[in-house]
């Protein structure tokens, strides 16, 4: 049996189709937003506050492996209901909060491993999700592409180790947008530019010193098509450590709309 906590995206609905489809014994713990997998007789919703609930209901089930998937946007700690175990663990929660997204989901890694409840890799069930290097689109990256590319990559080996950001506009050398809590969606909105048409990269790489169990940076046709509408023409992501949706109607999006998607 293993634990499934799932958030928002499409990612856990690939994942789930794929357990489903060779008939694994799972169970769901839904922290989406709008309680997506309801429907699922395996899935429970749980407050991310009740703690005791969640680890008993894993070790109920015997379920000695988790897997984190999607994303979980973080709590207003004033408004959970917390269990014993959740007052017992939250100041160290809300203390890991203060240096960004990552730190919270080592914390609670952690406290999973305390429970003896194993974190494995969210594309442990879907390795055909993330794409290796390469490029895989008939554009290429010209030279002056790729002095952005690498601009985005410099900012983005500069941050805190424990920065939420994941993704990075560069165009012309000049930094455009770095991703805030607001996600990619709100990154690329601010990059748009009317004047400007197949100009620029959105890299997408993962937080320095990352768990690469979790929160890998994702991609999916709608990010293609929110990268069109910002004028930018391409996206590069780190080998192995992304998670790569609709690959297909993707490279068929970029190739039409003379895109290139490069991975380093």
């Amino acid at each position: 049996m293993i634990g499934l906590i799932f958030g928002d995206t499409d990612f856990p609905r690939e994942i789930l189709k794929k357990i489903k489809r060779k008939k694994f014994k799972y169970l769901i713990v839904d922290l989406s937003k709008n309680n997506f997998f309801k429907k699922d007789k395996n899935s429970y919703r749980i407050s991310i506050g009740q703690f005791g609930k969640i680890i008993n209901l894993l070790k109920e089930n015997k379920c000695k492996k988790v897997l984190f998937a999607g994303k979980v946007n973080k709590p207003k700690f004033s408004k959970l209901r917390l269990d014993f175990k959740g007052f017992y663990y939250m100041p160290r929660i809300i203390k890991s909060s203060k240096l960004g997204d990552a730190a919270i989901l080592n914390e609670i890694i952690n406290i999973l491993k305390k429970e003896k409840i194993k974190t494995i890799n969210s594309l442990f069930y879907n390795p055909e999700l993330s794409l290796k290097k390469g490029n895989y689109t008939k554009v290429k990256p010209n030279k002056f592409d790729k002095a952005d590319i690498n601009k985005a990559i410099l900012i983005l080996s500069k941050l805190n180790k424990y920065n939420y950001s994941q993704g990075a506009v560069v165009r012309n050398k000049k930094l455009i947008a770095i991703e805030g809590n607001g996600g990619t969606q709100k990154l690329l909105k601010k990059s748009k530019n009317k004047k400007i048409k197949k100009n620029g990269v959105l890299v997408k790489f993962p937080k320095k010193k990352q768990d690469l169990r979790i929160d890998l940076p994702t991609v999916g046709l709608k990010t293609f098509k929110q990268c069109k509408s910002a004028g930018l023409k391409g996206i590069v992501l780190k080998s192995n450590q992304n998670v790569f949706l609709e690959r297909r109607k993707c490279i068929n999006f970029a190739n039409k709309n003379k895109m290139y998607i490069l991975i380093r």
